[in-house]
């Protein structure tokens, strides 16, 4: 008895075939995510408007040697379907099937990459098919022929028999000679969309009786980046891994995931103002054995999914489940979208700036602190008492006696006064509409979050908004103007003609004369929005710039047509010498 259980798992073991090979694509309509490539190739079929070769370029895994194989089995079927499928039942058919069609040749261009090959392959198209109309020859990885087995096969691609279609698949076009390139219909396959594969993944689920969490496959095709063969491959692991029911917890256990719960509970820490929270968070997966940087890259994600959602135009672009979509909906309620530009921001640099440190660490963790400074809820703190370690700061001159005292950060045990001030975070709303950017520099930030300058911002800046006046903003405008006129009088100059009026949302707008002068205008602006910004009590005001070619400005800025042109006025011969030597202006 036993020996027999021994047999039946060894046949069952002989018998098992991938899910990659098992579940091939047969027809065109069972091809996975590629509906504009199959229904050309249908069209060109029935309309008799078949190419002598074709070129078939993408990513791994994204179906082009199943297409290929298709339309081989497809052109060759004798009693093929009204929508120009294959019947599967036609001898040309049974012999696809069987591996057996002496129409159908496929060559592996990785192995067989010589001049000789390519030889082999030219005697043999000479010889005409013996069943069906065309004999098909499928080079697969064909990128990987040496430049001479490409100028030996140029002439048959060419002008190969009536017979002859040729079927090139490669995953890098660009190494291909441009040659060859100019004698193929180009099909250009794209990474397959993550909903196409959920699905597929399902049907295949169903298949094989096995119960699957949508989000629990949805992981699987995020992680196979658009690869249907990946997909599939890291779905056999699972199930031999889970057995017959696939979850979340256990895709995300084998694959080595950072669960997205990580990053919910953290951003909910950031926007309480609990940092030291997120610290223990991001230990924690440490601890777990997760990367620092695979953390990052998860934090970015959850970042931009959190920008998606801000704007209703660009909700489809969120790569996430109903139930993720809901949860990230609600969360994005908390921030604003000037905050998590600056959070992308500081993860992007962190990220660029990963390889290169030397405590790792240390760099998240402190992106982590500046994330706190830039998520702190202001509202939430109006009229609340401030904790004494966040919110407190002594004053000069003053004694633990006063009756306005603010208890030391030391004795935890007392609880501070009420107040009214409000802790300052970096301001993420300096955001200039004409360039797109944050006025708010790395630099600043780092100043910003020092304890000087944060006990300075803390007794200077108001807890609200100040609005204002032309006349307010104008008086303020000339104090600064006469304050720099010895040091920078190019800037003052600019300035001078920028006609500064106040609109909407503490934005003033300015008049440029050209767009050198606004490049220079926003490189000296920070000081200047600083400088308004503390006078007029509003940490909210920014710069709305326009270019205006009618204003006059004392300084002399042109542009490289310009300073052509004067030349030329003064020189005719600058035309003739740029026409002789075909010259172009640099810009």
């Amino acid at each position: 008895m036993k020996f027999k259980l021994v047999l039946k798992e060894r046949e069952i073991m002989d018998n098992f075939v991938v899910s990659a090979r098992k579940y091939r694509p047969e027809t065109f309509d069972t091809v996975v995510g590629q509906q504009a490539i199959t229904t050309t190739l249908k069209n060109a079929i029935r309309n008799g408007h078949l190419a002598q070769s074709f070129l078939f370029c993408g990513p791994r895994g994204v179906g082009k040697t199943t297409c290929a194989r298709i339309l081989a089995k497809t052109i060759n079927c004798m009693n093929p379907s009204s929508d120009m499928e294959a019947c599967g039942e036609c001898e040309s058919c049974k012999g696809f099937h069987n591996n057996a069609s002496q129409n159908i040749y496929e060559l592996d261009a990785a192995s067989n990459r010589s001049v000789e090959a390519m030889r082999n392959l030219i005697e043999q198209v000479r010889i005409p098919p013996q069943i069906g109309k065309y004999k098909v020859y499928i080079i697969d990885e064909v990128h990987m022929l040496t430049s001479e087995a490409f100028n030996t096969f140029l002439k048959t691609l060419e002008e190969p028999p009536v017979y002859a279609k040729f079927i090139l698949a490669t995953t890098e076009k660009h190494k291909i000679i441009p040659t060859i390139l100019s004698r193929c219909q180009i099909f250009d396959f794209r990474r397959i969309k993550i909903e196409d594969i959920v699905k597929h993944l399902l049907s295949i689920a169903e298949k094989e009786g096995i119960l699957a969490e949508e989000e629990a496959l949805r992981i699987v095709a995020q992680k196979a980046d658009g690869g249907l063969r990946d997909a599939l491959s890291m779905f056999d692991q699972i199930v031999s891994f889970s057995g017959n029911s696939i979850t979340y917890a256990q895709v995300i256990q084998m694959l080595n995931i950072l669960d997205y719960e990580y990053y919910f509970e953290l951003f909910d820490y950031l926007v309480q103002g609990q940092t030291s929270a997120c610290l223990n968070l991001f230990n924690q997966v440490l601890e777990n054995g997760f990367d620092a940087q695979n953390f990052l890259s998860g934090l970015s994600q959850h970042f931009r999914n959190l920008m998606i959602m801000q704007d209703s135009q660009t909700i489809p672009l969120l790569e996430a489940s109903l139930t993720l979509g809901d949860r990230y909906a609600k969360q994005t309620k908390k921030c604003n979208v000037f905050q998590l530009l600056r959070a992308l921001e500081l993860c992007n640099t962190c990220d660029v700036n990963y390889k290169m440190s030397n405590h790792k660490r240390l760099l998240v963790e402190i992106l982590l602190l500046q994330l706190g400074e830039i998520f702190i809820p202001l509202e939430a703190t109006k009229g609340v008492e401030p904790s004494i370690q966040q919110y407190s700061v002594p004053k000069e001159n003053q004694t633990p006696s006063s009756n306005n005292a603010i208890q030391s950060p030391i004795n935890t045990e007392k609880v501070a006064p009420k107040t009214d001030a409000i802790p300052v975070a970096p301001s993420v709303t300096n955001f200039n509409v004409s360039s797109g950017r944050s006025s708010i520099s790395l630099k600043n930030m780092a100043e910003i979050t020092s304890p000087k300058k944060e006990e300075e911002n803390r007794r200077n800046i108001p807890s609200e908004d100040k609005p204002f006046t032309q006349q307010e903003m104008e008086n303020f405008w000339q104090e600064y103007l006469v304050s720099m006129q010895k040091a920078a009088p190019v800037f003052c100059d600019i300035l001078t003609h920028a006609q500064p009026n106040v609109q909407e949302n503490s934005a003033i707008g300015l008049k440029i004369a050209n767009e050198f002068l606004s490049a220079e205008l926003e490189e000296k602006k920070k000081d200047l929005l600083a400088f308004l910004r503390k006078k007029l009590q509003n940490d909210g005001i920014h710069f709305v710039i326009t270019i205006d070619n009618t204003i006059k400005s004392e300084v002399s800025v042109y542009s490289p047509q310009e300073k052509l042109k004067a030349m030329s006025e003064s020189n005719p011969a600058i035309q003739t010498l740029k026409k002789d030597l075909q010259l172009d202006i640099e810009l």
